[in-house]
């Protein structure tokens, strides 16, 4: 084994081979890298859908982006102007080119024609002289035209396949789909281009205490994470087939995960070994594989990853909402990103990197805080942030001037501090003292860092009592 790299990680075990216990949890860096590359292994077997170019924004190339057309396809003018023919003076024909319009007729050496910029250079043409440099005379007889300065052999001409040719390879298989690609795409001779088929996701909430309208009352709490977690997921790449609400019961879980038709099935509460907490003895009865069965962060801890059967997965989220959050941050995302193709989540320091995973996350770039070329995403810290003695901790946070700015309202069962927050910040574990680089992870909607300033901030983290789970 190379000195410094991680040891591979055990063959995984069914679930009934697996305890549930905090001493089983996963390395937070490792769960990531474990479910990117689930994702990966998944989407070996994909094949790729064609879309429409007005469909294809935000997704990414499954094969590479050719040209299928010389660009330009033509030689054609650069410029308003007059196209020539040999030197100057030349005399004037009585016509126009026009771009969108056949060609003009030959032009014999001598001769010039009035062209607009892109149109097809005549045949016979050497250069192009712009309107500006040249002049037009006698009045009487034959209109001569004459240059106001040198005329360079093919000046102001765009000779055909100066950008391309035919076949070459415009952009590799992976890049992201942004408005300059589509535009592109459409010169290249593009209807359509091929991505990746967006992954079917079922959302499945449990729970009996779980109320989807009015407000909390005798023992019954409001479904936060039914809203959330569908547009989370889709803003992430998935096509969300369902979110569907189940109680505290075994046999409803166990139908609706053998069941569904989704590639990803997200489960929220039922991870820890309660009398309700059905999730693990589902996947065993289901002959599922356990990935990932707790996770050394906070919160959030009780989360899992197992693989359900050849290109099926369930990540089982806490039921605590911000725990839940920290869950599709750590499980969900990176193998959603893999099922797409997107740039996979740097590694830290500890983790194993996906196998071939692209090094620039799309769902670890925030709108701020730009980084160096190659390196993981991190910003320093305004405030110190107290941490868990051997777990990492996720902490939602804001960019105010080149820093970040813990936000209070971060346990595990409160929303309002993500709810403001633009980034969450990896904090190892122990914690991090002000000044400190950490590592950031975007949120998958626009935000207005600077316009913040009102969001309440934490005080300085007390030494005892902080809840992490």
């Amino acid at each position: 084994m190379t000195p410094g790299q991680p040891a591979t990680p055990p063959a995984p075990a069914p679930a009934s081979e697996r305890g549930h216990g905090h001493h089983r949890a996963t390395p937070w860096p490792e769960a990531r890298a474990l479910a990117a590359r689930a994702g990966a292994g998944a989407a070996a077997d994909r094949p790729p859908v064609r879309v429409p170019l007005g469909q294809a924004l935000g997704r990414t190339l499954a094969e590479p982006l050719r040209a299928l057309t010389d660009l330009p396809s033509f030689d054609s003018s650069a410029m308003d102007g007059w196209a020539v023919a040999g030197p100057g003076p030349w005399t004037v024909r009585e016509e126009s080119v026009l771009a969108g319009h056949s060609g003009a007729a030959a032009l014999a050496s001598g001769e010039a024609v009035r062209i607009a910029t892109g149109a097809r250079v005549p045949a016979g043409a050497t250069a192009v002289v712009r309107t500006e440099h040249s002049r037009t005379g006698p009045v009487a007889g034959p209109v001569l035209l004459h240059p106001l300065r040198e005329v360079v052999p093919g000046q102001d001409i765009r000779p055909r396949g100066q950008e391309c040719r035919t076949g070459d390879e415009l952009l590799p298989a992976g890049s992201l789909v942004g408005p300059a690609v589509l535009g592109l795409a459409a010169a290249a001779g593009y209807d359509e281009i091929a991505v990746p088929a967006s992954p079917r996701v079922e959302v499945l909430v449990l729970g009996d205490e779980l109320l989807t309208a009015g407000l909390p009352h005798e023992g019954l709490i409001r479904d936060a994470l039914g809203p959330m977690l569908g547009p989370w997921l889709t803003a992430l790449g998935a096509e969300v087939l369902a979110t569907r609400r189940i109680g505290d019961d075994a046999e409803a879980l166990y139908e609706a995960v053998t069941t569904s038709a989704a590639e990803l099935v997200v489960t929220t509460g039922g991870t820890a070994a309660g009398p309700v907490d059905h999730v693990h003895r589902v996947l065993d009865k289901a002959g599922a594989t356990l990935l990932v069965d707790g996770v050394k962060v906070r919160p959030g801890h009780p989360m899992l990853l197992a693989r359900l059967d050849a290109g099926r997965h369930l990540v089982g989220l806490p039921g605590n909402p911000l725990a839940a959050v920290s869950g599709l941050l750590t499980l969900a995302a990176p193998l959603l990103a893999a099922l797409t193709t997107r740039p996979s989540a740097p590694t830290p320091p500890g983790g194993t990197a996906p196998p071939s995973a692209p090094t620039a996350p799309a769902e670890t770039v925030p709108p701020s805080a730009p980084t160096a070329p190659g390196e993981p995403l991190a910003a320093p810290l305004r405030d110190g942030v107290q941490g868990h003695p051997h777990d990492t901790r996720l902490v939602p946070v804001v960019h105010r001037d080149g820093l970040v700015v813990p936000l209070h309202y971060n346990g595990p069962a409160m929303l309002r501090g993500i709810a403001a927050a633009d980034a969450m910040a990896v904090v190892p574990p122990g914690g991090a003292e002000p000044g400190r680089r950490v590592e950031l992870l975007a949120l998958p909607w626009p935000t207005e860092p600077q316009a913040a300033t009102a969001t309440p901030v934490s005080p300085p983290a007390p030494a005892q009592g902080a809840c992490f789970t």
